[in-house]
């Protein structure tokens, strides 16, 4: 009878155990990379979290394309109900949906194109629709993303990698700079108390030996 209500206590915790582990994982809004190297693969990033995990959601991802030299957006891309399509002609066979699967409930939009060429340079514009089901009504919300992508012949480093990775090595060096000069200070304080130690012991060992030789005089003197 005295287990009953420690089984009552476990109980809450048992159930928040489990309600955790059934959670997805934390949706997180990254930017996306805007530099794509020529044939070669790239991803286009688009995330876009629900205020309120629990709610639930249908939602669909169309994806718009202008090109560096046009002056409106094409429907290049569109998601939904897990089916994919590729709407503009220049992307057939070379987009891949890389977003959300398994769900109607779509948080990651993201495509993947292979094959990337120098006309793929330009706007790309991300646009979530998306319906939140409540218990009395429903809400709709759009959400637009947009990505200026370049395409380069290969990879170039941003000025701010390069500047990172400068004050590192500075830093490094630095660090290494203040530990020999820790060590020298420390060895010298160290050699320097030994010194004084064996002055201390030298004057000591001098003023028993005088005293030694005072007493051996006196007791001389006395005979």
């Amino acid at each position: 009878m005295s287990a009953a209500p420690e089984l009552l206590l476990l109980l809450p915790l048992a159930l928040l155990a489990l309600q955790a582990s059934l959670c997805h994982g934390a949706c997180v809004e990254l930017d996306s990379e805007t530099e794509a190297v020529a044939n070669e693969g790239f991803k286009l990033s688009c995330i876009s979290c629900k205020m309120r995990g629990e709610v639930q959601a249908v939602a669909t991802v169309n994806w718009y394309f202008k090109a560096s030299d046009e002056t409106e957006f094409s429907h290049l891309y569109s998601y939904d109900d897990g089916t994919p399509e590729i709407i503009d002609q220049r992307f057939y066979e070379r987009l891949f949906w890389n977003g959300s699967k398994n769900t109607k409930d779509l948080q990651d939009g993201s495509i993947y194109i292979l094959n990337v060429t120098f006309n793929d340079t330009g706007t790309y514009q991300c646009i979530f629709s998306r319906i939140l089901t409540y218990a009395n009504y429903e809400f709709q919300t759009n959400t637009s993303k947009t990505i200026v992508m370049k395409v380069v012949p290969r990879l170039t480093r941003g000025l701010a990698s390069i500047l990172s990775e400068v004050m590192m090595y500075v830093s490094i060096i630095g660090l290494q700079l203040w530990l020999v000069v820790e060590m020298i200070y420390c060895y010298r304080k160290i050699a320097a108390a030994g010194e004084e130690a064996l002055r201390e012991s030298a004057a000591e060992y001098l003023a028993i030996a005088s005293e030694s030789k005072d007493n051996c005089a006196g007791e001389q003197v006395a005979e």
